[in-house]
């Protein structure tokens, strides 16, 4: 398993390699540009360049790339909905440039519609996002927590998208430890997630999970919020080695999204420490 997290780019894209070195991470995840402004960012060339050669000198084994977060592609409204596109192909041509494995989003909310409403919406739009991605870089969705209208909250609703696309060859998921927990999968119960991987591996094939966001929930089992808690301070615990030693598990990246020890700087060295201690206790619970 490749341990890694969230960090910011600021000053370039390329300083996202040197602040996950820094951290002492083996893989990354990324924006390519501002999550909450829709203009996108311009990445200078020898910026671009300057990422990979760093990439390979300092054994980064992967980087995912976070869309924006305003994007919805569920949603009625035209002038959000193009916005969301133009964003999304934005966020995967710049992926693609810096030979990322992938561009993981939030496919939106249906905003009261219902799902099949919103499915309408989301597959013409990824059809044409998804023209975009390569043999290296493919588009990933993330399973939310489930609250109003979003879309995601179950495995159901991530598999209709995934059956309405064909099945495209280079669709996939990243599954967030937070978010299944409040949308009412008990991720370190080991029966509950062993039967989560194989209701998955029987639906869409293991092989079609890409990314990992490992975090810890402020909010209870089952309660739809979104609150990320720092690793060992949440209320899944200790328990997150059930997911990190995972046998199945181990060939992915993933990437810590925690709020850090000051509540605003992102996960910082102790938050890595964490993660390498609830891995190992993993892998001796499953020896």
């Amino acid at each position: 398993m490749l341990f890694g997290a969230h960090v910011s780019t600021a000053g370039g894209i390329d300083t996202g390699i040197d602040r996950i070195a820094e951290l002492g991470g083996n893989c990354v995840q990324v924006f390519t540009q501002s999550p909450r402004m829709w203009k996108p960012t311009t990445h200078r060339p020898e910026s671009i360049e300057r990422f990979k050669a760093r990439r390979a000198e300092a054994g980064i084994g992967a980087v995912v790339c976070h869309a924006l977060y305003l994007v919805n592609l569920a949603g009625p409204n035209e002038d959000f909905y193009e916005k969301s596109v133009v964003a999304m192909r934005s966020s995967l041509e710049a992926a693609v440039a810096i030979e990322a494995e992938g561009v993981i989003f939030h496919v939106g909310s249906h905003l009261g519609a219902g799902f099949e409403a919103g499915l309408e919406r989301i597959v013409p739009a990824l059809r044409q996002i998804l023209e975009l991605t390569t043999e290296r870089t493919w588009l990933l969705m993330e399973n939310s927590a489930g609250a109003g209208g979003t879309v995601g909250r179950d495995l159901d609703e991530l598999v209709a998208i995934y059956e309405a696309l064909d099945r495209h060859p280079r669709l996939g998921l990243c599954l967030d430890t937070c978010h299944l927990f409040v949308s009412g999968i008990d991720v370190g119960d080991p029966a509950v997630l062993q039967a989560t991987l194989d209701d998955l591996d029987a639906r869409m094939g293991l092989d079609r999970l890409r990314c990992l966001h490992v975090n810890d929930s402020k909010a209870p089992l089952g309660s739809n919020k979104d609150r990320h808690e720092n690793l060992l301070d949440g209320l899944i615990g200790g328990r997150l080695a059930t997911v990190l030693g995972h046998p199945q598990l181990q060939h992915l990246p993933a990437v810590l999204e925690t709020p850090g020890h000051e509540g605003k700087n992102g996960p910082d060295h102790e938050e890595l420490k964490r993660f390498a201690q609830l891995h190992a206790a993993g892998l001796a619970q499953y020896a």
